[in-house]
């Protein structure tokens, strides 16, 4: 088994309360467990109006899976409208067998 985290800071230059910013995070979040079935939550900056990060959890029996995934849910982060992406980290989870 295969796992990796996804940290994905963002910030949302348009957003000017907590309304507007979880109005622009919402597709962001609701795409990403539609489109890729994983597991999305805001994990930080939950009363910041302009910033967020999301952590994104994707298991796979093989690594080439994982890591294409990976790619796609990056890719479709940074098209996100009204979105700044400030930094995307991969966090690979040892599985002891």
């Amino acid at each position: 088994m295969h796992a990796l985290a996804l940290q994905v800071d963002l910030r949302f230059p348009s957003s000017h309360s907590l309304k507007e910013k979880r109005m622009l995070l919402k597709p962001i979040v609701d795409g990403l467990r539609s489109r890729f079935h994983v597991s999305v939550a805001e994990v930080a900056h939950h009363d910041t109006w302009q910033r967020c990060q999301i952590g994104v959890a994707l298991v796979s029996g093989d690594v080439a899976t994982v890591e294409q995934l990976a790619d796609q849910i990056e890719r479709f982060v940074w098209g996100a409208a009204d979105t700044e992406v400030l930094q995307i980290e991969r966090h690979w989870l040892d599985i002891d067998r």
